[in-house]
């Protein structure tokens, strides 16, 4: 290994920190520029081993586990909260020339980051690691352009001219498929829309101007493409040689727009950009109006640690819908939208493709947590939905049905969980449903009905119940049979289903299929789908592990064996089984259980349900739904084409980020902790 090589494997490679932050560092520079990286590579190499700066040892970019501040009270949109559209519009109207920026000011993406775009265009290509290499074609044209002209402003042509000179890629197929990219996902900025109409009304001369490798003609079909329409003058960086960053661009327009009267025309520029929209156009003359990146924004709320494709879109679609200014949401509307909605549309997708890959015929969405993942997958797949139902289960109706079968944990529930809580034995009987059998197991067990459930008498009535089991049995009859005929109902000619539920021992489906199968005698084998299972954390973390080893069960979130790390996070003693329910509660009563009604027919029971949490849950589920909608539009246009129809599946976790860093924000969950105040739950 030559001496150059050791210096920049010791300086360099050694500590991940330091490579990672050295990489970056050294992709931004330019020119002369890049003589600095060396200084700024030994300095953090003199931070990390004389100062211990123990920081650099991790990536910057891939933290174990993120952490940031979330807003402490009132919803995250209201602090992007701008004037109306209509009163900016009025205040830029008393100019005589309005000026734009277009990306990030009129025309959104649905990307974090403008480069991501060069994800799609990669699958489309087949070619490995295109993003990084069309930004480094990028560059480098505009370090060619400065030798020769002395500034940076290059067009789409002169980079796909080196790109394919480098790289053998056809430069007219790959700089259409660009354009064509842009068109399909650009949209135009729902507040900025409406300040360009309201001064359009009022007559006003309105211009475009961009630093951008686009050109004139493609900077206005995108506009046009995007519905803001026709602009009286566009003054696009790469067609004149000068740019906003310099502030040249600025002296072109005025000379080009104020030319009749100079003296007079009073000029005003709207952008994003602190230094080029900002700080350029007021040195030059222009009254400049800061729009906040959208981004910029967001960025310290949203979450970081995901997959490049997923978390670019999920934060450019949050960032772009939560900030723009239009609108200011609720705080719960915001939990659903930006902590849920990724969850929820990637659980429904893949519930979706489990379902289609194993040729199942039914989904039931099991109450009460399927309620939102049925109205979401709705949304999703409108033309299937003869192929699901939400169904009523609950656990307390799983208990009674299943008890022939289930007979541990039906004494592990309605006796040992309620031991030394204050519960009456009477009381225990009235939740069993068998209240004549309170007075005489009471008079053998020699205690008043009035008596507590506790550690001293549990096992003896416990004994005497096992005893009297086969009146148990005889008690549940009724709710057996009506149970069938609810489910007879239901899966009439199916010869298969999974039951879909939130987690997290997975007992839905379990008691769901050994009713319907062992029971009812249907012949309809029913595979659990759960969103996490139990974990390290529970009493029981194997409760399921054979149903999920087996195949019998399948997990979205995590289990044992897939996202180990969220397996051994996921804590329910800390409320994280609570946090995730909230999002799926729905504004009913659990089951209470089956019944025949005068007729013969079965009818289902409640139990009680508040309805004052309705309004603010019904606001969870809104921002849920509109996340869906948003994430199936974007769908649509991914699957355009082959190579990247798949772009938008979203892995378990993924999924779980946003949440996790909720979680992880002090105070943030428990700020619901009423909504969660919830005996359902």
């Amino acid at each position: 290994m030559r001496g150059t090589e050791k210096l920049y494997v010791r300086l360099v490679n050694r500590v991940p920190g330091i490579r990672d932050r050295y990489r970056k560092k050294r992709m931004q520079a330019k020119g002369a520029g890049r003589g600095a990286v060396w200084f700024y590579l030994i300095g953090l190499n003199i931070s990390y081993y004389v100062f211990h700066n123990k920081k650099l040892a991790t990536l910057e970019k891939y933290p174990y586990y993120e952490s940031k501040s979330l807003p402490g009270s009132g919803s995250e949109s209201a602090l992007s909260h701008r004037e109306a559209p209509e009163e900016l519009a009025k205040k830029l109207s008393e100019f005589d020339v309005i000026s734009f920026d277009v990306f990030d000011t009129l025309i959104l993406r649905p990307f974090f980051e403008p480069a991501d775009l060069f994800f799609l265009m990669g699958a489309r290509l087949s070619y490995p690691d295109f993003k990084r290499i069309r930004q480094e074609m990028e560059q480098k044209a505009r370090e060619h352009k400065y030798k020769k002209e002395k500034h940076y402003e290059v067009n789409l042509s002169e980079i796909y001219d080196l790109m394919e000179r480098e790289t053998g890629i056809d430069k007219a197929f790959v700089m259409q498929m660009e354009i064509r990219l842009e068109q399909e996902f650009c949209f135009a900025n729902p507040y900025m829309k409406e300040v360009v109409d309201s001064l359009r009304q009022m007559g006003k001369r309105l211009i475009i101007t961009s630093d951008m490798y686009l050109n004139t003609e493609q900077i206005c079909e995108l506009l046009l493409h995007c519905g803001l329409g026709e602009f009286d003058a566009v003054y696009v960086s790469c067609d004149h040689g000068k740019s906003k960053s310099k502030g040249d661009l600025f002296d072109l327009i005025k000379q080009a727009e104020g030319s009749a009267h100079p003296d007079t025309c009073r000029m005003a520029h709207v952008g994003d950009n602190k230094v080029s929209d900002l700080e350029r156009a007021e040195r030059h003359g222009f009254t400049a109006v800061h729009y906040v990146n959208v981004n910029t924004a967001g960025e310290r709320y949203r979450a970081e640690d995901m997959s490049a494709i997923t978390g670019s879109l999920y934060r450019g679609m949050a960032d772009a819908h939560i900030h723009n200014g239009l609108h200011t949401f609720s705080r719960e509307y915001e939990f659903g939208y930006i902590y849920g909605g990724l969850f929820v549309t990637g659980y429904c997708r893949f519930i979706h493709e489990f379902v289609h890959s194993h040729s199942i015929d039914k989904i039931l969405f099991l109450a009460r947590d399927g309620y939102v993942l049925s109205k979401a997958y709705h949304i999703l797949y409108p033309e299937e939905d003869d192929t699901w139902q939400y169904v009523y289960w609950s656990r307390l109706a799983a208990e009674k049905v299943t008890a022939a079968h289930f007979k541990y944990d039906y004494f592990r529930r309605f006796l040992y969980h309620k031991v030394n809580q204050g519960y009456r034995i009477a009381d225990i009987f009235a939740t069993m449903e068998l209240e004549d059998m309170t007075e005489p197991c009471c008079q053998r067990l020699g205690l008043s009905p009035d008596a507590e459930l506790t550690d001293r008498n549990v096992d003896d009535l416990k004994k005497i119940l096992l005893d009297d089991w086969d009146e148990i049995l005889a008690h549940y009859a009724e709710q057996r049979e009506a149970g069938r005929l609810y489910y007879t109902s239901i899966l009439e000619n199916c010869g298969s289903a999974v039951a879909v539920d939130i987690g997290w021992a997975g007992s839905g489906a379990i008691t769901l299929d050994c009713a319907v199968n062992r029971i009812w005698k249907m012949d309809c084998p029913i595979t659990g789908i759960v969103a996490g299972t139990n974990t390290c954390h529970n009493a029981e973390p194997d409760t399921s592990e054979t149903f999920l080893q087996g195949g019998r069960q399948v997990s979205y979130l995590y289990s044992q064996r897939e996202n180990r790390d969220l397996w051994k996070m996921h804590d329910p003693g800390k409320g994280h089984n609570l946090y995730w329910e909230l999002l799926l509660d729905a504004p009913t009563g659990s089951l209470k259980g089956f019944y025949l009604d005068a007729e013969g027919q079965c009818e289902c029971w409640f139990k009680a349900y508040d309805e004052s949490r309705t309004e603010k849950l019904n606001e969870i589920h809104r921002g849920i739904f509109q996340f869906a909608a948003q994430w199936k539009a974007l769908g649509e246009k991914l699957s355009l084409w082959p190579e990247t129809e798949k772009l938008s599946q979203i892995s378990g976790r993924d999924a779980y980020e946003p949440m996790l860093l909720a979680m992880r924000g002090e105070g943030f969950c428990e700020s619901f902790a009423e909504l969660m105040d919830d005996p359902n739950l």
